[in-house]
């Protein structure tokens, strides 16, 4: 009879080979879940002493139970609806032109430096961030605003694109990031602490990747000539055009952080405020609402489905009894706490190399958690820990997501010129890390600040 941790490896094992197959991440979950679910349990039956036809029965009833228990609740669960509606918050401020005026502030104010205009692209990034929670929507939409005026400027490929895919990964670190909100509900941790922890490493990291542009025009000043300088008053008009943008960041964040709001009403008085600015731009037409519902339905769908898998995945494993197995073999390694943590960063780079951000998300999560647990770590620190190495991942070859989206509006620029682009901004994140290693506080002090424990 095939052992339990046997089975989990075999299962993890099968995952990947569905994955590798290009099968959807949450169905290969389901699959996985679904069937190693039926054969952990009679595993368990026959183990007892039961019959083994009433034990495989008994093992593929209790497997359709799981599957419509954990549909049903992860469908159904309340703080999952600020998924959607940032999700559609994001969407309607990139039709609204909201994009637009943040880049045109940021270029404005900076764009007559060296390698201003690369550092307008990251600033303008972490601001939609802050609108959109998505990295790939960050991406996308700096880089359509951003590419051909660094093109016009003569900037090189390699910043120009690198600063683009780096920028639009803030969208996984600044609240409100979907990211966190998933980890959030795997995690059963609390949405708005993890918003809180995000946003000092948030302001942080843009500072790093504005300090990575400045070394890379330092080594090579043609590589960022300096744009346009404006004069004042075109500066403040600028910043006036941003306005709105600043008044639905400060309404929507602002008010969850107070405490006016809890995360699920924020984001749907950002989705109204947002909306609100674009009707009054007269900017969303049938066309574009149409663009925006079906956009906001599409991404919605993915990710409820992908936490459906998640739950059913993460119940076998939890049968399986594998990350008890590797709690305990790491927690016994003569490494001491920072090493078992330099361990989980080193997987989480490899596997970012090959997997998409979410999906490694809820791959690992049953098996790293665990080991968090067992070693008295800040689950809401670690989390900030998780999303900066997963935006690695959406950088590194050879499957960096950001780097084909990128790719996608500047077809002209080969795929090894961006891959070398971003290593700057890989290595800035690299140094976040270290600087969160060192001084937990970064993540852990708004939140005790503000909330308290």
């Amino acid at each position: 009879m095939i052992s339990l941790t046997v089975l989990g490896i075999l299962g993890l094992l099968t995952l990947f080979a569905l994955l590798a197959l290009r099968m959807p991440v949450a169905l290969s979950m389901l699959v996985v879940g679904f069937f190693g679910t039926i054969v952990a349990n009679a595993t368990k039956l026959m183990a007892v002493g039961m019959a083994e036809d009433q034990a495989w029965a008994r093992g593929l009833k209790i497997a359709y139970s799981n599957l419509a228990g954990e549909t049903f609740e992860a469908a159904s669960n309340y703080n999952l609806l600020v998924i959607p509606m940032f999700v559609l918050m994001g969407n309607l401020a990139g039709v609204s032109g909201m994009s637009n005026d943040l880049f045109s502030a940021a270029y404005r104010w900076m764009g007559h430096l060296r390698g201003g205009l690369a550092s307008a692209t990251i600033a303008a990034c972490a601001g939609f961030a802050a609108l959109s929670g998505s990295s790939l929507a960050s991406a996308v939409t700096m880089g359509r605003v951003a590419l051909p005026e660094m093109k016009k400027y003569k900037y090189a490929d390699s910043l120009a694109t690198g600063s683009v895919a780096a920028g639009g990964t803030l969208g996984f670190l600044i609240p409100p990031s979907g990211g966190m909100i998933i980890y959030a509900v795997l995690t059963e941790q609390s949405i708005g602490r993890l918003f809180m922890a995000g946003v000092f490493p948030g302001i942080i990291l843009t500072l790093l990747f504005i300090g990575a542009i400045y070394f890379v025009v330092l080594r090579n000043p043609d590589a960022g000539p300096q744009g346009e300088r404006f004069d004042r008053s075109e500066r403040l008009a600028s910043l006036w055009r941003a306005l709105p943008i600043v008044g639905v960041v400060l309404a929507t964040i602002g008010g969850m952080y107070t405490g006016f709001f809890t995360p699920v009403e924020a984001s749907a008085v950002g989705a109204f405020l947002t909306f609100v600015v674009a009707a009054w731009r007269r900017s969303l037409n049938w066309q574009a609402g149409k663009q925006v519902i079906l956009e906001t339905m599409n991404a919605t769908a993915t990710v409820f489905l992908i936490i459906i898998g998640a739950f059913v995945f993460i119940p076998f494993m939890s049968l399986t009894e594998l990350p008890a197995q590797l709690v305990t073999i790491l927690t016994s390694l003569p490494i001491g706490e920072i090493g078992i943590l330099l361990i989980i960063v080193l997987i989480y780079m490899f596997l970012g190399m090959f997997l998409e951000a979410i999906a490694m998300l809820v791959l690992t999560i049953p098996v790293v958690i665990p080991i968090a647990i067992a070693l008295d770590w800040d689950l809401i620190w670690f989390g900030i820990i998780v999303v900066i190495v997963l935006e690695m991942g959406m950088i590194s070859p050879p499957v960096g997501i950001n780097v084909f989206i990128v790719k996608s509006i500047a077809q002209d620029v080969p795929m090894s010129t961006i891959f070398r682009g971003i290593w700057p901004f890989w290595f800035a994140m690299a140094a976040m890390i270290g600087l969160l290693i060192i001084f937990p506080q970064i993540a852990t002090f708004l939140p005790q600040a503000l909330v308290g424990g």
